[in-house]
């Protein structure tokens, strides 16, 4: 393909790509499925790969991160990013009210109102139409430079449309949606990990991961509230968020103009309990004087602006009995216990059940069987008991004795140092241990035999049919079809879902074996780096903790993973079931030969690739990465924050150990 072509190409995807984004985000509307727009989105990436000085900054392909920020720059913000007076009080808005009209010497004026989004603020700086900077806010006067993570939220336009000031700076509010908040935590809790508490902590702490591309899977949005032009004076702050909208920035469709202080808490106690059915965390409401002009008469204080104040809602919380506290074992192991509440109404819903988390909550709060318990449903989205009724206490109560032994198996359990969770360490006899392990495997993300449900599994294992994710590929039709609820078709779909699962790529099958603590990124770095399951089996510790983002906890869980011998007769019989067990050989991209024939080893921290991208950089250019150092190895490409032991190996078997720069001359860059 000429560059031309290429050029060509990527215009047309581009602009394809961007269309789709702005209706789905901007409109909620999809006019493709998600397969075909990842079609397209791999072949702008790929054409970008062959064409790299045809890639643009406000490409889509940035979306999809994979850049490494070692540090992040501290910015200082053109205009400081205030914060804003807090109250709880009807009565305290209308003193704010008054105060207005007597620092506008009683000239009309108006407000608008935006719900308070519970996120993460951040300032966004646009030149000629492109975004050029992403700044969270800091202490109001300088923030961090987080601009290649803002590149990855898919609602930030990286080009504006419609007619745009040459220079602005946009603010809004960084967010984990309430579904995306419950799927990471669905995943982390699959995988062994811990739970996160909030989403917003969870939106701050992903927006400052060093590798973006993991920021990209997390599924972070923003709304903009507000923007800032030296060029383009606008007269109120209804006519700013016009412009945004029409700039192609994401707004939330909830604001208000209102015409007095009545209208204000008009609207406060309208959105008090619609604000619950958003998808995202709220907690309260901003009030604006909506005159730009008025906004610098009235000025601010040394912390918050006059002409603004922050309406905050009061947490929903209630009080009810706890009847009982009873645990789940999940697939892992781990123990939870769960309050069994009398039911009780919060946040529109009716509350029966709420999570203890572990053992030293329990001994944190003091809860007892029989208390009435303050139970409260805020950012965590899962209700939590946030304290107990000690005046209500029954005289005849004691403390929760913590079970010793599984509720299902009734195996002693273990308690690993340095975590709180208790573990039934009876994995392959436990049952909620085993079924959950065939629901991890069949699940959509990894093996996707989605004709097999939770039920199903249940009747396989009651059956002594399926006892483990290898046993799904020994059912034969007249063991399915005697199960109940099963005909022809439901025993036929089944037989073909599972068929189905045998071309599932190596890097979800990997995830769907359910190694704990590797979810699906870590499964696709140790498939890409390994390249088959015979590999991964026998890497030593220091062979694992070289893949990207593979730290001591994850190398140790692999290693204790193939070390169990039922393990390793489990990925066996995989492999004679005919499950892809190693990566599918990809038709060459190659840009040139250069370094045909040459072996590197990478290792560290670089300024201008993640280290997947300078592997397949290397490999585009005809050489070969291999992950141990030896004496037949070519070069040690080494970056910041390299291991000494790895440098002390090559020195000693006389290794050449390059830079990065000595790298890009290496491939005329």
């Amino acid at each position: 393909m000429t560059r031309e072509q290429a050029q060509k190409d990527i215009d047309e995807l581009t602009e394809k790509i961007n269309h789709y984004n702005d209706l789905y985000y901007q409109k909620d509307t999809s006019e493709i499925s998600d397969y075909e727009f990842d079609q397209l989105l791999a072949k702008l990436i790929q054409l970008e790969t062959e064409f790299p000085d045809l890639k643009q900054s406000h490409s889509p392909s940035q979306r999809v991160g994979g850049t490494i920020t070692k540090e992040f720059e501290a910015v200082r913000h053109k205009h400081p990013m205030l914060s804003l007076s807090n109250t709880y009080s009807v009565e305290e808005l209308e003193d704010f009210d008054k105060r207005i009209a007597k620092g506008l010497n009683e000239e009309p004026y108006e407000y608008f109102c935006e719900l308070k989004f519970d996120g993460v603020a951040l300032s966004l700086t646009y030149e000629n139409g492109l975004l050029i900077r992403g700044v969270t806010r800091g202490d109001g006067t300088q923030g961090d430079d987080i601009t290649n993570n803002v590149r990855t939220i898919r609602s930030i336009p990286l080009k504006l449309r419609g007619n745009y000031p040459t220079e602005f700076e946009a603010r809004g509010e960084a967010f984990l949606p309430k579904e995306n908040f419950i799927r990471l935590n669905k995943e982390r809790e699959d995988i062994g990990e811990e739970t996160y508490a909030n989403a917003r902590n969870t939106a701050s702490g992903s927006l400052k991961m060093q590798d973006s591309s993991i920021v990209a899977k997390r599924g972070l949005d923003c709304y903009l509230y507000s923007m800032t032009t030296d060029t383009r004076e606008v007269s109120t702050h209804e006519k700013s968020i016009d412009l945004l909208i029409e700039m192609g920035f994401n707004v939330s469709p909830t604001y208000a103009k209102c015409s007095n202080i009545k209208e204000v808490i008009d609207y406060i106690l309208l959105w008090e309990q619609k604000r619950l059915d958003l998808p995202l965390e709220t907690d309260g409401i901003v009030i604006k004087v909506n005159s730009v002009a008025q906004q610098k008469l009235l000025g601010a204080t040394a912390k918050s602006p006059r002409w603004a104040i922050a309406y905050k809602y009061k947490a929903e919380n209630a009080t009810t009995l706890l009847k009982g506290i009873t645990y789940q074992v999940g697939r892992t192991g781990a123990v939870t216990p769960v309050a069994e509440l009398e039911p009780v109404l919060l946040a529109g819903t009716t509350v029966k059940r709420a999570s203890l988390h572990n053992a030293n909550e329990i001994t944190r709060l003091d809860v007892r069987i029989g208390d009435t318990v303050f139970v409260e449903k805020g950012g965590e989205i899962i209700p939590k008991i946030t304290g107990v009724m000690l005046e209500m206490r029954p005289v005849d109560s004691h403390e929760v004795e913590y079970i010793t032994h599984c509720p299902e198996c009734n195996t002693s359990l273990i308690r690993h140092e340095g975590e709180a969770a208790h573990y039934c360490p009876n994995l392959n006899g436990c049952p909620p241990q085993i079924k959950g392990r065939i629901e991890h495997f069949i699940q959509r993300k990894a093996m996707n035999i989605d004709s097999l449900g939770e039920r199903t599994i249940g009747l396989l294992f009651d059956k002594d049919l399926a006892k483990s994710p290898a046993d799904l590929y020994d059912l034969t039709y007249d063991a399915i079809f005697q199960l109940e609820g099963f005909k022809d078709l439901s025993t036929k779909n089944l037989l073909s879902g599972i068929q189905a699962s045998r071309e599932i790529s190596f890097d979800r099958v990997l995830f769907a074996l359910g190694i704990r603590y590797v979810g699906r990124t870590v499964a696709e770095k140790l498939a890409n780096y390994f390249q088959n399951i015979d590999r991964l089996a026998v890497a030593s510790f220091e062979e694992l903790i070289e893949v990207p983002e593979i730290g001591d906890r994850i190398a140790q869980s692999v290693i204790d993973f193939f070390g169990n011998e039922v393990n390793r007769v489990e990925v066996e019989r995989l492999k004679s079931a005919g499950i892809q067990l190693e990566l599918a050989q990809q038709a060459s991209t190659n840009i040139s030969d250069v370094l045909n024939g040459k072996s590197f080893v990478v290792s560290g921290v670089f300024e201008n690739f993640s280290r997947d991208d300078l592997k397949e950089t290397i490999k585009n250019h005809g050489g070969k990465v291999i992950s141990a150092i030896s004496g037949k190895l070519d070069f040690l490409l080494a970056g910041d924050k390299m291991g000494p032991a790895k440098k002390d190996k090559a020195e000693k078997l006389d290794v050449q150990i390059i830079s990065e720069s000595d790298f890009l001359k290496m491939i005329d860059r």
